[in-house]
């Protein structure tokens, strides 16, 4: 139940929901996404707005994803949310498009969410609930440090993106897994997660579990804080860029950076010439 609450208070204090608005739970029957349908499914006791469900078949894993696709049509059926499962051979677009596995993935999940998004409709604000979690905070934004970042890569999964709230994002992966047996929640394992052929796997069967044995068993906790800090600090010092480029803003697409521009600090300055550009 604590699990709960605090997913709850999450959600307000990030006003990622309100009264009559349309959440679209994305939800692939892995514990995570089944733990953040049941608590959308158990908020709206307490605020009312149209939950439901976008399911997709990536055409990948053959018995398992129908495995997969069952399990999320079995628990919106028994509670009568509504479910929308999308079938798409991501292989063969991923080839047709010169694409990789992943970013085809993306691509035709964003448009089977644009098609969902056109059915409902809602007389609110529409939202796309994602369930990501603060494992796979840590696991992005040592993805993003190993490869080069500055503050925005180190801010890593944001909880409200455009459109898009992750709910579960203020909880560890071993809590959603213990809210899961407390519930007694089925739910499923993505064989492919075990897999170490992509570099977040990696980072997630490897790395990040050094971190938590050998330097600190709170790492994933304090990622997730330095994320929230990063956040903050990348607003203020967008904010700070964008008052400086303005003074210095001579037309609507030109900028002429005085002798007093360079007495500037080093990192406004460069957020400065980013708003510029």
């Amino acid at each position: 139940m604590m699990y709960y609450e605090k997913v709850k208070q999450y959600i307000r204090s990030r006003d990622m929901l309100r009264e009559g608005d349309l959440i679209l739970a994305g939800v692939s029957g892995g514990g995570d996404s089944m733990a953040m349908l049941d608590m959308l499914r158990r908020y709206q006791r307490e605020v009312t707005f149209l939950l439901a469900v976008v399911h997709v078949n990536h055409g990948i894993r053959g018995e398992e994803a129908l495995r997969d696709q069952e399990l999320v049509e079995r628990y919106c059926a028994f509670w009568s949310i509504p479910c929308r499962v999308f079938s798409f051979q991501v292989p063969e677009y991923a080839r047709e498009h010169s694409l990789g596995t992943e970013e085809a993935g993306r691509i035709l999940r964003d448009s089977a969410f644009a098609s969902a998004w056109e059915e409902f409709g809602a007389p609110g604000e529409a939202h796309i609930a994602l369930a990501h979690n603060q494992n796979d905070q840590a696991e992005t934004i040592l993805h993003h440090l190993a490869r080069g970042s500055g503050l925005r890569g180190i801010m890593g999964i944001l909880p409200v993106s455009g459109k898009k709230i992750r709910p579960l994002l203020c909880l560890r992966r071993e809590e959603i897994e213990q809210y899961l047996e407390s519930q007694n929640l089925e739910y499923v394992t993505d064989s492919t997660n075990q897999e170490d052929y992509y570099t977040r796997n990696r980072i997630r069967h490897h790395i990040l579990p050094l971190l938590q044995e050998e330097v600190n068993p709170g790492a994933v906790s304090h990622l997730a804080e330095t994320a929230e800090q990063a956040s903050q600090a990348e607003a203020y010092l967008t904010k700070l860029g964008l008052e400086l480029a303005v003074r210095c803003r001579t037309a609507e697409d030109s900028f002429y950076f005085p002798e007093s521009f360079f007495s500037e600090e080093p990192i406004v300055k460069s957020y400065a010439v980013r708003e510029a550009i």
